[in-house]
């Protein structure tokens, strides 16, 4: 069984070109080629503004985060919710 020899694809490489063209192969290449320098342009722009909003989010935010004081303040001044006394619990 073995790999195929030159002439297989020789034959393979005659058929394709006689279906196709030409024409439309390197009509295909050169549309495949656009598509990549295109997609390269596209990665390039997206890199810029991105590094762009990284240093406006660098920026402290405009407002005040509660501390971990104010929290135990509210959690103190809670009241825990007690069963009736002589029922049991559902």
């Amino acid at each position: 069984m073995g790999s195929f020899s030159i002439w297989h694809w020789v034959v393979v490489l005659l058929v394709v070109l006689l279906l196709f063209g030409s024409g439309k192969i390197s009509g295909l290449m050169g549309d495949v080629a656009k598509g990549i320098k295109s997609f390269k342009a596209n990665i390039k722009e997206e890199e810029k503004p991105a590094d762009a909003s990284m240093a406006a989010e660098s920026a402290p935010p405009a407002g005040t985060i509660a501390g971990p004081q104010a929290a135990t303040a509210t959690a103190a001044t809670a009241q825990p919710a007690t069963p009736a006394a002589g029922r049991p619990a559902a």
